[in-house]
């Protein structure tokens, strides 16, 4: 046998052994995009690493995830579509732009719905959140987890919101979100739905006054360099959602899928470790940098004020609905 005979040999049998071992090498490993709208120091970042570790020691090196954090591939809106065309395997995306594509989904987006984040991560653990996460198959989307934001925040430029009058006229970014719109709209505000990527120029410019968002959200962008004022309203509980592209999803078999489903959960749960970490010193680092803080708010009088909301919310998602979350424990 002359030498590239040897070589050749060699190369069919090292092929042979992998498959009866479960090794893979790099240049064999399946790539993975996963697309997130935060940059890597962030919740969202958190949760990707843990997803990405896991699929890749729980299957041998069968998968390479590749981020692409900061809205790299796009805003949430595109990532999601992405999915939907197979041009992207994997996101991260919160419930903003989730409930244009799963309208059920805007349930969990209703204002002062959950008690606290204990009472939350209950009911998107338990048989509601995960039923719920059952609803995206017929959308195009698998959905295999639930990680976490955070509760959110009103910032501002204009000056300090400690009640309901104080929100009139102001124009608030808001997720692409029609629970968040008429909440907001409700409030008296002028909310303006808009991508993310878009927020910080036009915080910047003047185009909107402020914004929403938890303060994982807050510290990890830095808001504080483009916004004055922050009142600590937890008006909404934020979830996000860990998706695969059905296409990916179709192509792997049950041995994949328990991995991929196993990192998901993972992920989640960096992204709650993030958040709890962060909550503790996130207002105060915003402090430091010269954000004047409301640290609470009249929960009762907002409520009050959303009245006519809740109405429009009760025929849209049912009371049923609505009642089944409050009785969690």
């Amino acid at each position: 046998m002359n030498l590239s005979r040897r070589v050749l040999a060699a190369a069919c049998a090292a092929s042979v052994l992998s498959v009866f071992t479960g090794t893979v090498s790099a240049q064999q490993a399946r790539e993975v995009k996963l697309g997130y709208a935060l940059a890597v120091n962030s919740h969202y970042g958190a949760a990707a690493q843990a997803w990405a570790d896991s699929v890749e020691k729980g299957t041998n090196g069968a998968f390479k995830f590749k981020q692409f954090p900061s809205s790299a591939l796009g805003g949430e809106r595109e990532l999601i579509e992405g999915l939907q065309l197979g041009t992207v395997e994997a996101v991260i995306v919160s419930t903003g732009a989730l409930s244009n594509f799963v309208p059920e989904v805007g349930v969990v987006d209703i204002p002062f719905l959950f008690r606290d984040t204990q009472h939350a991560r209950a009911v998107l653990d338990g048989p509601f959140g995960q039923d719920l996460l059952t609803k995206f198959h017929k959308r195009g989307l698998i959905a295999l987890a639930w990680g976490e934001q955070g509760f959110r925040h009103l910032t501002n430029n204009k000056h300090a919101v400690q009640k309901v009058e104080d929100l009139k006229g102001l124009k608030i970014r808001v997720t692409e979100n029609p629970v968040h719109i008429t909440a907001f709209k409700t409030l008296g505000a002028s909310p303006t739905p808009m991508s993310w990527p878009e927020v910080i120029g036009a915080l910047q410019q003047g185009t909107i006054d402020g914004q929403e968002n938890p303060i994982s959200v807050l510290a990890s962008t830095k808001l504080w360099q483009v916004q004055k004022h922050l009142t600590l309203t937890a008006h909404v509980y934020a979830p996000v959602a860990l998706i695969v592209s059905p296409n990916f999803w179709a192509s792997l078999n049950d041995a994949q899928k328990a991995a991929f489903t196993q990192g998901a959960k993972l992920g989640a749960l960096a992204s709650r470790a993030f958040v709890d970490a962060v909550e503790k010193k996130g207002v105060e680092e915003a402090k430091s940098h010269g954000m004047q803080v409301v640290t609470s708010v009249d929960q009762a009088a907002f409520r009050a004020a959303l009245e006519p909301a809740y109405k429009q919310y009760a025929t849209k998602f049912g009371q049923k609905s609505l009642d089944a979350i409050a009785a969690v424990k």
